[in-house]
C-alpha cells in the first residue's frame, strides 16, 4: 500500500526544485546586485582563507597600485607566501600551508620567514629548511611531487622537487592564475 504512493506525484521521495509547503511554489527571488558582489567577496575570502580585515588591507594595497585593481588583487593573492607554498605542493592546503609558514618550515632567499602574508617578488627562491626536512611529511614529500600528475604547478614558479626548493620565475599575470573568481564584482563592491 505505501509503496504504490511512490507512483503518484505525491511522493515524498520525488526531489522538487522549490521548498515544502503552500508557499513554496513561487519563482526563486532574483539575486540583487549587492547580494552578487558580497556572495563573490565571500568566495574569494574563503577560498584564500583570509579574515575580513586582511581582505581588506590586501584590496587596499592592490587599489594603490598602478594599473586594474581587480587584477592587482589576484596577484597579491596568488604571490602571498602562504598561497605559494600551496601552489608548489608542499601542503594538501591553504590552511595546512599557513600553518607551515607559521611554523617557520621554509626560507625565502636563505631567511627564515613565518608569515603567511610574505610577498613574494620574482626571482625569489623558497625553500623547506634543512631543520624541517626530517619530518615524516617533508620526508616523503619529493616522491609524492615526483608523481606525474600529482601537482598542477602554476607557469610563474619552477620547482626543485628533489631540494624542496622553488623559484618565482616572473609574477603572474591572469592567464597564469586558475580561479573562478570575477574580480570585477569585488572592485564593484568595495567602490561603494
Amino acid at each position: 500500500m505505501k509503496g504504490e504512493r511512490c507512483y503518484s506525484p505525491s511522493c515524498a521521495m520525488v526531489k522538487r526544485n522549490y521548498p515544502p509547503g503552500f508557499h513554496g511554489q513561487k519563482g526563486k527571488k532574483r539575486q540583487s546586485d549587492y547580494g552578487m558582489q558580497l556572495a563573490e567577496k565571500q568566495k574569494a575570502k574563503k577560498q584564500y582563507g583570509l579574515m575580513e580585515k586582511q581582505f581588506v588591507l590586501t584590496f587596499e594595497k592592490a587599489k594603490k597600485k598602478t594599473g586594474d585593481a581587480g587584477e592587482n588583487l589576484l596577484k597579491l593573492l596568488e604571490t602571498r607566501l602562504d598561497n605559494t607554498v600551496y601552489r608548489l605542493g608542499f601542503a594538501s592546503s591553504r590552511t595546512q600551508a599557513r600553518q607551515f609558514v607559521g611554523h617557520g618550515h621554509f626560507e625565502v632567499n636563505g631567511k627564515k620567514v613565518d608569515i603567511p602574508s610574505y610577498e613574494m617578488k620574482e626571482g625569489d627562491v623558497i625553500k623547506v629548511k634543512e631543520k624541517s626536512k626530517k619530518y615524516k611529511f617533508f620526508k616523503e614529500l619529493p616522491e609524492k611531487l615526483l608523481t606525474p600528475g600529482n601537482v598542477n604547478l602554476p607557469s610563474w614558479l619552477n620547482l626543485n622537487a628533489k631540494e624542496l626548493s622553488a623559484k618565482v620565475l616572473h609574477q603572474p599575470g591572469l592567464k597564469d592564475i586558475n580561479t573562478n573568481i570575477n574580480v570585477h564584482i569585488i572592485v564593484e563592491y568595495y567602490s561603494k
